[in-house]
């Protein structure tokens, strides 16, 4: 979890990876519309999100194990995604903005812009102490990120 430019998809690809599991891309399960939205440079709110937040969780319920990325800003979108998943554990990669403000720039064929990374983080809410979850600082090579991720994992969920 965590807001555009953290490193979500590259981390949670090699994860996927490492753990033998499948993959999902949070952003491939926004409705046209939420991409259209974004591509303008306009925020989502909660009624945009219920449609993408429904499909995470479907695509959630269907698979014993998995790694999924997506943003999960806000505690309650974490919690409608621990109904399908009641032991998800997350991991919140955290950067300063003006790294991840870099890494928009830099990054190219992606919906998201740069100029919602203020959106973002004025809408994420970090783990709260009730969450089953850790906080990784998403500026530490991505294998590192990993394996701080695999050490972390509560035994048995994978």
């Amino acid at each position: 979890m965590g807001v555009a430019g953290s490193g979500k998809s590259t981390v949670g690809t090699l994860l996927a990876e490492a753990l033998g599991v499948e993959f999902g891309e949070g952003d491939d399960f926004h409705p046209a519309a939420n991409v259209a939205k974004m591509a303008a440079g306009n925020g989502l709110n909660d009624e945009d999100r219920a449609p993408w937040l429904d499909a995470l969780v479907a695509w959630l319920a269907e698979r014993p194990a998995a790694v999924l990325s997506c943003s999960a800003l806000k505690q309650g979108y974490r919690d409608r995604l621990r109904e399908a998943a009641p032991d998800l554990f997350f991991v919140h990669l955290a950067a300063p903005r003006a790294e991840l403000k870099r890494r928009l720039t830099s990054r190219r064929g992606h919906f998201m812009s740069v100029d919602m990374l203020d959106s973002q983080l004025s809408v994420l809410r970090p783990l709260s102490a009730d969450e089953a979850g850790i906080t990784l600082d998403a500026t530490l090579p991505p294998g590192e990120l990993v394996e701080q991720t695999r050490s972390a994992l509560p035994s048995g969920v994978v």
